[in-house]
């Protein structure tokens, strides 16, 4: 049990009511949720707001209100506090709740439009790998050690960070990566944490149905490096034109890596092909399971944050060269002689960076068939972009359904097709149906093809009218190869 006068420490209140040395049990935001001796944060969110489920939460048991706004009738023996921003107060005070297990570890945040769950995955795995206790909090997984607890969100709600991180104190974890998403950061969900280092790996068209603009997009990044301290570093891709906005106002070490600029942490790629990428780095020759100019970012991110939390280069570099990337990220196999790539790249910039690093590693007479969607009640705008990029860089492009949600699959397709150059029209089909799609491409792939399946990557459902059904893009393309090529 805790006070609610030390649970708010640090929280900026403009209000008072009632007993503020009352115990608590528990923290909540969701008022279904409350038990008795609870108290109720009423947060404003994105679809519905807190305060309308005060009462609900009193009737439940709530003995303290924490809001913006205070009722106009109180409930005696309640306490009730105001403060500004009741999504801030709430992170702050979770940290209180759960001892600041973030000040009693290495926490490193990692940002950006791609790359922030191989990135965190992979420092994740170097390490564990290097002998430390660590934990993980990403799109895919989160993971305490080697235990795998299910990911909802790719930043979760400021109170299951909180308890996530001191159950990983609790495991011996000593490091913590994390993925901070721009929701996540703008809706304050880190808001209480004490980060050593942060990661900017680079910024591209995303969410802008959520920010509005592109601007406000770059300030929600931008504001996890505004509020490092001075003791942290903040590591940035300097091949990015955005790279040096993340870092115009941080109090951190300032650092860099790039591929193409000078940088504290510099890498040139020597070879990349299906089977692997090599790199010099800083005058070290290194092979990696991984492929792709984009993966060769996320590695020397994560080798840059490694030397800079204190590891010796050459272990660093020998550990990482064993690793593997997150699951659903260029995963590749091969049936018959046809390799199947299936990745995450729901953005225009994923995609084409996925395509290339294909064309890259291309022997010259295979043909590469892209099936690719977009997700429904997301951002319209990227529509047509990602139809334009998958048709200009491949032979054969079937656009089909992602996770139309609540929209009507078939509209969302229509928006796709506005960006296909008339050109490209005789190599595109449509099917609206994900698993046909998936099962046509096989049929068209011959001995020596290439089939990219883009957009859902390590996703086992699809989400239609509010409802998850099991959908896994691996287990389909693998199954539907089987049938077609057992020869």
């Amino acid at each position: 049990m805790m006070t609610i006068k030390d649970i708010l420490y640090k929280v900026s209140l403009t209000a008072s009511i009632g007993d503020m040395e009352v115990e608590v049990d528990q923290l909540v935001f969701d008022s279904r949720k409350v038990v008795p001796a609870s108290a109720f944060v009423a947060i404003t969110g994105t679809q519905v707001d807190g305060h309308a489920f005060i009462n609900q939460a009193l009737e439940k048991g709530a003995i303290a209100i924490i809001c913006e706004e205070l009722p106009e009738s109180m409930q005696a023996g309640v306490t009730y506090v105001q403060v500004i921003n009741s999504a801030k107060a709430l992170g702050i005070m979770a940290a209180n709740f759960y001892g600041h297990p973030s000040s009693k570890m290495k926490v490193v945040a990692v940002t950006g439009t791609n790359g922030k769950t191989t990135t965190a995955t992979l420092l994740h795995q170097l390490f564990m790998e290097m002998g430390y206790q660590s934990g993980l909090l990403s799109t895919v997984e989160n993971k305490i050690g080697e235990e795998i607890l299910p990911a909802t969100h790719t930043t979760p709600d400021s109170l299951a960070i909180q308890e996530l991180l001191s159950k990983m104190l609790s495991a011996g974890c000593t490091y913590c990566f994390m993925e901070a998403s721009s929701h996540a950061i703008v809706q304050e969900r880190t808001s209480g944490m004490q980060f050593t280092g942060a990661i900017f790996t680079n910024l591209s068209h995303d969410h802008l149905d959520y920010h509005g603009s592109f601007d406000e997009y770059i300030k929600a990044k931008k504001k996890l490096f505004d509020e490092l301290p001075k003791d942290a570093f903040a590591l940035v891709n300097a091949d990015d034109k955005r790279a040096m906005v993340m870092l115009q106002n941080t109090k951190a070490a300032k650092q860099t890596f790039a591929l193409r600029y000078p940088a504290d942490f510099k890498a040139k790629i020597i070879s990349n092909t299906l089977q692997g990428l090599e790199l010099d780095i800083q005058g070290k020759q290194v092979w990696f399971r991984m492929i792709g100019e984009f993966n060769a970012y996320n590695l020397m991110g994560v080798y840059g944050a490694a030397v800079l939390l204190g590891e010796e280069p050459d272990e660093v570099l020998m550990q990482l060269s064993k690793v593997r990337g997150a699951q659903g990220r260029f995963d590749q196999f091969e049936y018959n002689g046809i390799t199947t790539i299936v990745d995450y790249a729901h953005t225009p910039d994923a995609l084409e960076n996925v395509l290339k690093t294909i064309q890259g590693v291309r022997m010259g007479g295979e043909k590469l068939i892209t099936v690719v969607g977009c997700g429904g009640n997301r951002d319209k705008a990227k529509r047509p972009l990602m139809a334009k990029i998958a048709t200009k860089n491949s032979d054969q492009v079937i656009l089909t359904s992602d996770n139309p949600r609540d929209e009507i699959p078939m509209s969302i397709i229509r928006d796709m097709e506005k960006g296909v150059n008339p050109v490209d029209y005789k190599k595109t089909v449509t099917i609206e149906d994900r698993k046909e799609a998936i099962k046509t491409a096989c049929v068209m792939a011959k001995k020596g093809d290439i089939i990219l399946i883009a957009g859902k990557g390590h996703e086992t459902y699809q989400e239609i009218k509010g409802v998850k059904h099991p959908f896994d893009d691996r287990v389909i393309a693998k199954e539907m190869l089987q049938i077609i090529h057992t020869s």
